[in-house]
């Protein structure tokens, strides 16, 4: 390891302990403006020499052009294969001499951008990120090379039964949206990429009018409002138009798949409620109670500890801006899928038939406000949690007001969310596999 190598691993450490402590703590959070107009959310640490930084790009892969599925995707596989002057290898090569540490990464509705870097090296750093986000090469040799990477993803994904179910679910329930398509695309759409799409793919995705950035470190307001503009200032000011959500278009039902295999994999829910509902806190904790994370949620209890059937189970709030779901996973033996997916609906019809006790909703909270200062473990963390905020449009004392927006959460809203959000009439779960006593429907 290099001499900066391990500065950074020993600031990395560092980091995590200082922030511990601090976890407990307010995080304070300025909001910055560079000269330039570009807006982002600011925790200082100048413990140690050290900055994370967070940008997302509002759109991700929703934004591939028509007929071009999985170039959005392609592209960002490409932002670290080779810059300006710099082939793949010497982006490495100088990324490691810097010390620095860079991610790509491509979701359904953003690309997600981390750095961390060193405070000595602050401006390389920056410099050689800015190659990568204005200045890719997008080289054939490094397009065919990430191209067959795609293709090794895409190939795997048709031989695994949980992204069979979640997938088909994706298409049932959007259809022909982006949403309901997996944003690596298909063999045939991703072999007929050119570079020419990839530029445009970039063009559309890579713009100012949808940043959402968070920095947390050895940074100044005022020198983090210079990086900005130096970093992002001659990407282009506009992108493509973000499509609006679909609606959700999937039924009450049940899908079997056929799939060799001695375990099926079950993916089940339904439509639920958006982030900005104001039922939110109320659904988050009684979700917690009924299949959230541990081993006291009921799902787990009913379905694992009681009865064996699974490993594990569980279900989530998710949602787009304007579609809310309420989702879940189960894995189990062929001969006791059955059982199961007739155990998992009596629970979702009794927790809105019955809702919880206080007992559970107690025990709930605590578990929910003690574990939320946890999450606060390093630089790069608070970051990410930052512009999970921007993103979901939250107030900037989000951090500091959420846990009492948690323990506000009172024994009647969540039994009246719970008939609101757990509904058994809408209940699909879709399962791969070879399920004794479960019809296959293909």
């Amino acid at each position: 390891m290099t001499r900066l190598g391990h500065n950074l691993a020993l600031a990395l450490a560092v980091t995590l302990t200082a922030l511990a402590g601090k976890a407990r703590a307010a995080v304070e959070i300025q909001e910055v403006t560079s000269p330039g107009g570009i807006t982002a959310w600011l925790v200082e640490e100048h413990t140690i020499p050290f900055t994370a930084l967070e940008i997302r790009f509002k759109g991700g892969s929703s934004l591939d052009a028509p007929g071009k599925r999985g170039a959005t995707h392609l592209m960002v596989g490409l932002l670290e294969e080779g810059a300006a002057d710099r082939d793949a290898r010497a982006f490495a090569k100088a990324t490691e001499e810097l010390a620095a540490q860079f991610n790509f990464d491509i979701y359904d509705t953003a690309v997600a951008i981390s750095a961390r870097f060193l405070t000595e090296n602050r401006d390389q750093a920056i410099d050689l990120l800015r190659t990568a986000l204005v200045e890719p090469n997008f080289e054939a040799e490094s397009i065919e090379r990430v191209r067959a990477q795609v293709v090794s993803i895409i190939q795997g994904d048709a031989q695994d039964p949980s992204t069979i179910a979640r997938t088909r679910f994706d298409r049932m329930a959007f259809g022909d949206h982006p949403f309901g398509s997996p944003h690596e695309g298909t063999l045939e759409s991703l072999a007929a990429l050119t570079r020419n799409d990839l530029v445009d793919a970039h063009d559309r995705a890579l713009a100012k009018d949808r940043l959402y950035i968070g920095a947390v470190g050895d940074i100044t307001p005022e020198e983090l409002g210079l990086l900005l503009d130096r970093l992002l200032g001659d990407l282009p000011d506009t992108g493509a138009e973000i499509p609006e959500d679909p609606a959700f278009a999937l039924d009450v039902g049940l899908t079997v798949i056929p799939f060799q295999t001695p375990q099926s994999v079950a993916f089940f829910g339904h439509e639920g409620i958006t982030r900005d509902d104001p039922d939110f806190f109320a659904a988050y904790v009684v979700n917690e109670i009924f299949g959230g994370s541990g081993f006291q949620s009921r799902l787990m209890q009913e379905v694992r500890e009681k009865r064996g059937l699974t490993y594990g189970i569980g279900s989530y709030l998710a949602s787009f801006d304007e579609v809310g779901m309420v989702l879940g996973q189960v894995a189990t033996a062929n001969d006791r899928m059955a059982e199961t997916v007739s155990l998992l609906r009596d629970l979702w019809a009794e927790v809105a038939e019955t809702g919880v006790t206080q007992e559970e909703l107690d025990a709930a909270k605590t578990y929910v406000t003690g574990a939320y200062p946890l999450r606060f473990d390093g630089n790069a963390t608070i970051a990410r949690i930052m512009v999970g905020m921007q993103t979901q449009e939250l107030p900037i004392d989000y951090i500091a007001t959420r846990n009492d927006k948690i323990n506000a959460v009172t024994l009647e809203d969540v039994n009246r969310v719970a008939k609101r959000i757990y509904r058994p009439e809408d209940l699909h779960v879709i399962v791969v596999g070879q399920p004794d006593g479960l019809p296959m429907t293909e």
